[in-house]
Protein backbone atom coordinates (compact mmCIF):
# COMPACT_ATOMS: atom_id res chain seq x y z
CA UNK A 1 0.00 0.00 0.00
CA UNK A 2 1.26 3.64 -0.80
CA UNK A 3 2.17 6.24 1.75
CA UNK A 4 -1.22 8.06 3.07
CA UNK A 5 0.85 11.61 2.30
CA UNK A 6 0.78 10.50 -1.33
CA UNK A 7 -2.42 8.79 -1.39
CA UNK A 8 -3.64 12.39 0.11
CA UNK A 9 -2.08 14.39 -2.95
CA UNK A 10 -3.23 12.38 -5.10
CA UNK A 11 -6.65 12.68 -4.64
CA UNK A 12 -6.33 16.93 -3.81
CA UNK A 13 -5.29 17.00 -6.87
CA UNK A 14 -8.37 14.70 -8.47
CA UNK A 15 -10.86 16.69 -5.87
CA UNK A 16 -9.18 19.95 -7.58
CA UNK A 17 -10.03 19.24 -10.81
CA UNK A 18 -13.39 18.09 -10.70
CA UNK A 19 -14.15 21.12 -9.01
CA UNK A 20 -12.50 23.26 -11.65
CA UNK A 21 -15.16 21.05 -14.05
CA UNK A 22 -31.90 5.32 21.89
CA UNK A 23 -31.56 2.64 23.82
CA UNK A 24 -32.96 5.23 25.97
CA UNK A 25 -30.99 7.03 28.21
CA UNK A 26 -31.84 10.08 30.45
CA UNK A 27 -30.78 12.85 28.57
CA UNK A 28 -29.50 14.49 32.16
CA UNK A 29 -25.90 14.26 32.19
CA UNK A 30 -24.66 11.26 34.64
CA UNK A 31 -22.46 12.21 37.77
CA UNK A 32 -18.77 12.70 36.66
CA UNK A 33 -19.23 13.26 33.32
CA UNK A 34 -19.40 16.96 31.72
CA UNK A 35 -20.09 17.66 28.13
CA UNK A 36 -17.42 19.72 26.90
CA UNK A 37 -17.40 22.71 24.42
CA UNK A 38 -15.74 21.76 21.22
CA UNK A 39 -12.48 21.53 20.32
CA UNK A 40 -10.21 23.00 18.43
CA UNK A 41 -10.16 21.65 14.22
CA UNK A 42 -8.34 18.76 13.93
CA UNK A 43 -8.43 17.24 16.95
CA UNK A 44 -5.38 14.37 18.18
CA UNK A 45 -3.61 15.94 14.75
CA UNK A 46 -0.59 16.20 17.26
CA UNK A 47 -0.91 13.21 18.77
CA UNK A 48 -1.80 11.56 15.40
CA UNK A 49 1.41 13.43 13.41
CA UNK A 50 3.92 10.40 12.95
CA UNK A 51 6.80 10.92 15.80
CA UNK A 52 10.33 10.66 15.66
CA UNK A 53 9.89 7.09 18.04
CA UNK A 54 7.99 4.94 15.41
CA UNK A 55 4.80 4.98 16.91
CA UNK A 56 1.79 5.00 14.88
CA UNK A 57 -1.93 5.88 15.28
CA UNK A 58 -4.83 3.51 13.86
CA UNK A 59 -8.41 5.35 13.30
CA UNK A 60 -11.34 2.53 13.04
CA UNK A 61 -14.62 4.01 12.08
CA UNK A 62 -18.11 2.17 11.91
CA UNK A 63 -20.44 0.98 9.34
CA UNK A 64 -20.51 2.87 5.85
CA UNK A 65 -24.13 1.83 5.04
CA UNK A 66 -25.81 3.77 2.01
CA UNK A 67 -29.26 4.14 2.13
CA UNK A 68 -31.12 5.29 -1.03
CA UNK A 69 -31.38 9.00 0.39
CA UNK A 70 -28.06 9.15 0.99
CA UNK A 71 -27.21 8.47 -2.81
CA UNK A 72 -29.86 11.17 -3.25
CA UNK A 73 -27.94 13.88 -1.16
CA UNK A 74 -24.83 13.10 -3.09
CA UNK A 75 -26.58 13.90 -6.37
CA UNK A 76 -27.70 17.35 -4.62
CA UNK A 77 -24.31 18.37 -3.30
CA UNK A 78 -22.84 17.20 -6.55
CA UNK A 79 -25.18 19.52 -8.55
CA UNK A 80 -27.03 16.81 -10.33
CA UNK A 81 -23.30 14.47 -10.60
CA UNK A 82 -23.03 12.05 -7.20
CA UNK A 83 -20.47 13.47 -4.47
CA UNK A 84 -20.32 11.99 -1.43
CA UNK A 85 -17.31 13.84 -0.05
CA UNK A 86 -19.41 17.12 1.41
CA UNK A 87 -21.47 14.33 3.77
CA UNK A 88 -18.35 13.09 4.90
CA UNK A 89 -15.82 16.01 5.54
CA UNK A 90 -16.88 16.80 9.02
CA UNK A 91 -14.96 14.03 9.80
CA UNK A 92 -11.77 14.99 7.44
CA UNK A 93 -9.55 16.25 9.68
CA UNK A 94 -9.61 13.48 12.23
CA UNK A 95 -9.27 10.71 9.72
CA UNK A 96 -6.30 12.38 7.60
CA UNK A 97 -4.55 12.60 11.09
CA UNK A 98 -4.50 9.13 11.12
CA UNK A 99 -1.31 7.22 10.16
CA UNK A 100 -3.71 4.08 9.19
CA UNK A 101 -7.31 4.86 8.87
CA UNK A 102 -9.24 1.91 8.70
CA UNK A 103 -13.15 2.29 7.11
CA UNK A 104 -16.25 -0.88 7.37
CA UNK A 105 -17.54 -1.19 3.87
CA UNK A 106 -20.75 -3.01 4.88
CA UNK A 107 -22.83 -2.51 1.92
CA UNK A 108 -21.72 -3.81 -2.27
CA UNK A 109 -20.29 -1.28 -4.45
CA UNK A 110 -21.82 -0.84 -8.25
CA UNK A 111 -20.12 0.11 -11.44
CA UNK A 112 -21.16 4.29 -12.19
CA UNK A 113 -24.17 3.08 -14.44
CA UNK A 114 -26.16 1.55 -11.45
CA UNK A 115 -28.44 0.06 -10.70
CA UNK A 116 -28.23 1.25 -7.18
CA UNK A 117 -31.06 -0.03 -4.61
CA UNK A 118 -31.07 -0.02 -0.54
CA UNK A 119 -32.06 -2.42 1.82
CA UNK A 120 -32.42 -5.16 1.90
CA UNK A 121 -30.11 -6.02 -1.00
CA UNK A 122 -27.63 -2.71 -1.16
CA UNK A 123 -25.93 -1.64 -4.07
CA UNK A 124 -23.80 1.45 -3.72
CA UNK A 125 -22.29 3.88 -6.59
CA UNK A 126 -18.61 3.89 -7.05
CA UNK A 127 -18.11 7.61 -5.92
CA UNK A 128 -18.48 6.35 -2.28
CA UNK A 129 -15.31 4.98 -2.53
CA UNK A 130 -13.94 8.33 -4.31
CA UNK A 131 -14.89 10.14 -1.24
CA UNK A 132 -13.76 7.82 1.40
CA UNK A 133 -10.48 8.10 -0.53
CA UNK A 134 -10.85 11.75 -0.66
CA UNK A 135 -11.12 12.06 3.49
CA UNK A 136 -7.83 9.82 3.91
CA UNK A 137 -9.14 6.47 4.27
CA UNK A 138 -6.40 4.06 3.49
CA UNK A 139 -8.48 0.60 4.43
CA UNK A 140 -11.85 -0.63 4.17
CA UNK A 141 -12.73 -4.16 5.13
CA UNK A 142 -15.68 -5.34 3.44
CA UNK A 143 -16.37 -8.62 5.27
CA UNK A 144 -20.38 -8.09 6.52
CA UNK A 145 -23.80 -10.38 6.48
CA UNK A 146 -24.29 -7.90 2.44
CA UNK A 147 -21.18 -8.14 1.23
CA UNK A 148 -22.98 -11.00 -1.12
CA UNK A 149 -25.88 -8.79 -1.82
CA UNK A 150 -25.31 -8.58 -5.81
CA UNK A 151 -23.87 -12.02 -5.86
CA UNK A 152 -20.41 -12.90 -6.34
CA UNK A 153 -20.51 -10.29 -9.27
CA UNK A 154 -21.42 -7.53 -7.10
CA UNK A 155 -18.61 -8.68 -4.55
CA UNK A 156 -16.11 -8.51 -7.42
CA UNK A 157 -17.26 -4.82 -9.02
CA UNK A 158 -16.79 -3.86 -5.10
CA UNK A 159 -12.92 -4.40 -5.08
CA UNK A 160 -12.27 -3.40 -8.70
CA UNK A 161 -13.79 0.02 -7.55
CA UNK A 162 -11.60 0.12 -4.37
CA UNK A 163 -8.36 -0.71 -6.54
CA UNK A 164 -9.44 2.08 -8.59
CA UNK A 165 -9.99 4.61 -5.30
CA UNK A 166 -6.49 2.96 -4.44
CA UNK A 167 -8.24 2.05 -0.97
CA UNK A 168 -6.92 -1.54 0.34
CA UNK A 169 -9.35 -4.26 1.12
CA UNK A 170 -10.16 -7.32 3.19
CA UNK A 171 -12.66 -9.81 3.71
CA UNK A 172 -13.65 -10.86 0.85
CA UNK A 173 -11.85 -11.88 -2.74
CA UNK A 174 -12.01 -12.29 -6.34
CA UNK A 175 -10.23 -15.04 -6.54
CA UNK A 176 -9.19 -18.22 -4.15
CA UNK A 177 -5.25 -16.75 -4.54
CA UNK A 178 -6.75 -13.30 -3.43
CA UNK A 179 -8.58 -15.27 -0.72
CA UNK A 180 -4.77 -16.50 0.83
CA UNK A 181 -2.79 -12.94 0.22
CA UNK A 182 -2.96 -10.83 3.16
CA UNK A 183 -3.25 -7.31 3.66
CA UNK A 184 -0.49 -5.74 5.58
CA UNK A 185 -0.14 -1.78 5.02
CA UNK A 186 3.27 0.00 5.84
CA UNK A 187 2.47 2.58 8.43
CA UNK A 188 5.29 4.45 9.34
CA UNK A 189 7.68 1.98 8.18
CA UNK A 190 5.48 -0.66 10.58
CA UNK A 191 4.16 -3.26 8.76
CA UNK A 192 0.52 -3.91 10.07
CA UNK A 193 -2.04 -6.88 8.85
CA UNK A 194 -5.65 -6.43 9.30
CA UNK A 195 -8.38 -9.26 9.07
CA UNK A 196 -12.03 -9.08 8.23
CA UNK A 197 -14.91 -11.60 8.95
CA UNK A 198 -18.34 -11.96 9.32
CA UNK A 199 -20.92 -13.80 11.15
CA UNK A 200 -22.87 -14.97 7.85
CA UNK A 201 -24.39 -13.62 4.86
CA UNK A 202 -28.20 -12.65 4.55
CA UNK A 203 -30.35 -15.45 3.27
CA UNK A 204 -30.07 -16.08 -0.19
CA UNK A 205 -26.67 -14.48 -0.49
CA UNK A 206 -24.38 -17.33 0.01
CA UNK A 207 -21.25 -17.26 -2.03
CA UNK A 208 -20.87 -20.42 -3.68
CA UNK A 209 -17.25 -20.94 -2.77
CA UNK A 210 -16.31 -20.14 0.61
CA UNK A 211 -13.01 -18.79 -0.42
CA UNK A 212 -14.76 -15.85 -1.96
CA UNK A 213 -15.80 -14.39 1.78
CA UNK A 214 -14.25 -14.65 5.39
CA UNK A 215 -17.02 -16.27 7.45
CA UNK A 216 -16.08 -15.72 11.62
CA UNK A 217 -14.66 -18.39 13.37
CA UNK A 218 -12.17 -17.98 15.80
CA UNK A 219 -9.52 -20.77 14.46
CA UNK A 220 -10.08 -19.10 10.79
CA UNK A 221 -9.44 -15.73 12.02
CA UNK A 222 -6.45 -17.16 13.91
CA UNK A 223 -4.86 -18.82 10.86
CA UNK A 224 -5.37 -15.74 8.87
CA UNK A 225 -3.64 -13.35 11.23
CA UNK A 226 -1.07 -15.80 11.96
CA UNK A 227 -0.04 -15.91 8.16
CA UNK A 228 -0.35 -11.72 8.12
CA UNK A 229 2.82 -12.35 10.63
CA UNK A 230 4.46 -14.98 8.79
CA UNK A 231 4.14 -12.31 6.12
CA UNK A 232 5.91 -9.81 7.79
CA UNK A 233 3.10 -7.79 10.01
CA UNK A 234 4.08 -6.33 13.02
CA UNK A 235 0.76 -5.78 14.13
CA UNK A 236 -2.54 -7.47 13.22
CA UNK A 237 -6.00 -5.82 13.23
CA UNK A 238 -9.42 -8.01 13.67
CA UNK A 239 -12.07 -6.29 11.94
CA UNK A 240 -15.20 -8.26 13.09
CA UNK A 241 -18.44 -8.07 11.72
CA UNK A 242 -21.01 -9.46 14.93
CA UNK A 243 -23.20 -9.08 17.31
CA UNK A 244 -26.86 -8.17 17.47
CA UNK A 245 -28.78 -5.23 15.76
CA UNK A 246 -29.61 -2.12 17.84
CA UNK A 247 -28.52 -3.73 20.99
CA UNK A 248 -25.78 -1.70 22.57
CA UNK A 249 -24.42 -4.32 24.98
CA UNK A 250 -22.35 -6.95 23.38
CA UNK A 251 -23.77 -10.67 23.49
CA UNK A 252 -22.16 -13.60 24.98
CA UNK A 253 -20.06 -14.80 21.77
CA UNK A 254 -18.96 -11.18 21.10
CA UNK A 255 -17.36 -11.46 24.83
CA UNK A 256 -15.88 -15.00 24.41
CA UNK A 257 -14.90 -14.63 20.88
CA UNK A 258 -12.60 -11.63 22.06
CA UNK A 259 -10.83 -13.70 24.72
CA UNK A 260 -9.51 -16.05 22.96
CA UNK A 261 -8.55 -13.88 19.92
CA UNK A 262 -6.61 -11.37 22.42
CA UNK A 263 -5.12 -14.24 24.00
CA UNK A 264 -3.42 -15.37 21.09
CA UNK A 265 -0.39 -13.48 20.20
CA UNK A 266 -1.16 -12.87 16.94
CA UNK A 267 -4.09 -10.70 17.18
CA UNK A 268 -3.25 -7.48 18.77
CA UNK A 269 -6.64 -5.22 18.39
CA UNK A 270 -10.04 -6.18 17.36
CA UNK A 271 -12.92 -3.32 16.14
CA UNK A 272 -16.68 -4.60 15.40
CA UNK A 273 -19.52 -3.83 13.49
CA UNK A 274 -23.02 -4.49 12.52
CA UNK A 275 -25.01 -3.55 15.67
CA UNK A 276 -26.02 0.23 14.15
CA UNK A 277 -25.35 1.34 17.56
CA UNK A 278 -22.46 2.09 19.60
CA UNK A 279 -21.17 -0.57 22.03
CA UNK A 280 -18.57 -0.60 24.65
CA UNK A 281 -14.78 -1.09 24.89
CA UNK A 282 -12.80 -3.69 26.60
CA UNK A 283 -9.29 -4.33 27.44
CA UNK A 284 -8.56 -7.63 27.70
CA UNK A 285 -5.46 -9.52 28.20
CA UNK A 286 -3.76 -5.70 27.68
CA UNK A 287 -5.43 -5.78 24.09
CA UNK A 288 -8.23 -3.23 23.24
CA UNK A 289 -11.86 -4.20 21.92
CA UNK A 290 -13.94 -2.24 20.53
CA UNK A 291 -17.08 -4.63 20.27
CA UNK A 292 -18.79 -2.06 17.56
CA UNK A 293 -18.89 1.46 16.24
CA UNK A 294 -21.84 1.97 15.76
CA UNK A 295 -22.80 3.84 11.97
CA UNK A 296 -20.32 5.70 10.45
CA UNK A 297 -23.01 7.17 7.73
CA UNK A 298 -26.28 6.03 7.41
CA UNK A 299 -29.97 7.18 7.02
CA UNK A 300 -32.60 4.40 7.99
CA UNK A 301 -35.95 4.66 7.38
CA UNK A 302 -37.08 4.97 10.74
CA UNK A 303 -33.58 6.55 12.46
CA UNK A 304 -33.86 5.49 16.25
CA UNK A 305 -31.56 8.78 17.60
CA UNK A 306 -29.11 5.69 18.79
CA UNK A 307 -28.53 4.50 15.10
CA UNK A 308 -27.42 7.96 14.10
CA UNK A 309 -24.38 7.63 16.42
CA UNK A 310 -20.88 6.46 16.18
CA UNK A 311 -18.01 6.12 17.44
CA UNK A 312 -14.38 6.41 15.58
CA UNK A 313 -11.63 4.79 17.95
CA UNK A 314 -8.65 6.12 17.89
CA UNK A 315 -5.53 3.87 18.96
CA UNK A 316 -2.07 5.03 18.79
CA UNK A 317 0.74 2.01 18.96
CA UNK A 318 4.07 1.93 20.54
CA UNK A 319 6.83 -0.27 20.75
CA UNK A 320 8.21 -1.82 23.99
CA UNK A 321 10.57 -4.62 25.11
CA UNK A 322 7.79 -7.03 24.75
CA UNK A 323 6.22 -6.02 20.86
CA UNK A 324 3.69 -3.35 20.06
CA UNK A 325 1.12 -2.10 22.27
CA UNK A 326 -1.40 0.48 22.61
CA UNK A 327 -0.55 3.27 24.70
CA UNK A 328 -3.22 5.33 23.82
CA UNK A 329 -7.05 4.46 23.60
CA UNK A 330 -9.41 7.34 22.50
CA UNK A 331 -13.07 7.42 21.42
CA UNK A 332 -14.62 10.01 19.67
CA UNK A 333 -18.38 10.49 18.72
CA UNK A 334 -19.92 11.30 15.75
CA UNK A 335 -23.50 11.79 14.13
CA UNK A 336 -25.44 11.61 11.27
CA UNK A 337 -27.21 15.09 11.11
CA UNK A 338 -29.98 14.42 9.30
CA UNK A 339 -30.31 17.82 8.61
CA UNK A 340 -31.52 18.52 5.48
CA UNK A 341 -28.66 18.37 4.50
CA UNK A 342 -27.29 14.67 5.68
CA UNK A 343 -23.66 15.48 7.44
CA UNK A 344 -21.74 13.26 9.78
CA UNK A 345 -20.41 15.67 12.44
CA UNK A 346 -18.19 15.29 14.40
CA UNK A 347 -19.19 16.07 17.93
CA UNK A 348 -15.44 16.56 18.93
CA UNK A 349 -15.18 20.00 17.14
CA UNK A 350 -18.96 20.38 15.24
CA UNK A 351 -20.56 23.36 16.80
CA UNK A 352 -23.37 23.09 13.95
CA UNK A 353 -25.05 20.54 16.53
CA UNK A 354 -28.14 21.76 18.21
CA UNK A 355 -26.41 21.93 21.47
CA UNK A 356 -29.23 19.44 23.28
CA UNK A 357 -29.15 16.98 21.34
CA UNK A 358 -25.21 16.95 21.07
CA UNK A 359 -25.56 16.32 24.70
CA UNK A 360 -27.71 13.75 24.19
CA UNK A 361 -25.44 11.45 22.02
CA UNK A 362 -22.68 12.18 23.98
CA UNK A 363 -24.09 11.06 27.56
CA UNK A 364 -25.31 8.17 25.89
CA UNK A 365 -22.23 7.06 23.71
CA UNK A 366 -19.70 7.74 27.21
CA UNK A 367 -22.21 5.70 29.19
CA UNK A 368 -22.13 2.44 26.58
CA UNK A 369 -18.04 2.97 25.75
CA UNK A 370 -17.62 3.35 29.44
CA UNK A 371 -20.07 0.28 30.65
CA UNK A 372 -17.56 -2.32 30.50
CA UNK A 373 -14.53 -0.46 32.68
CA UNK A 374 -12.64 0.69 29.67
CA UNK A 375 -12.00 4.07 31.66
CA UNK A 376 -10.42 2.56 34.52
CA UNK A 377 -8.30 1.22 31.40
CA UNK A 378 -7.07 4.08 30.05
CA UNK A 379 -9.89 5.22 27.30
CA UNK A 380 -10.19 8.71 27.32
CA UNK A 381 -12.25 11.35 25.00
CA UNK A 382 -10.29 14.14 23.44
CA UNK A 383 -11.74 17.36 24.94
CA UNK A 384 -12.27 15.27 28.62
Amino acid sequence: MPGKNARVRRWLLILCGASALVAGCSQSTPSGITIPEPESPNPGASSSSAPADGSFSVLATGDVLIHPALTEQATKDGDGTRDFTEMFSGVRSTVEAADLAICHLEVPLANADGPFSGFPTFAAPPEVATALASVGYDTCSTASNHTFDKGFEGARTTLDVLDKADIGHTGSARSEKESKKPLITDVNGVKVGQVAYTFGYNVGTEPPEAWMGNVLDVDRVLAAARAAKKAGAQVVIASLHWGNEDQAKPTPFQRQTARKLLADPAIDLIVGHHAHVVQPFERINGKWVAYGLGNQIARHEEPRGTTEEGVMARFRFSRGPNGWTVQQAEYIPTLVDLGPPIRLRNLATDTSVERKRRAEALVRTDRVALSLGAAEDGLTRPGE
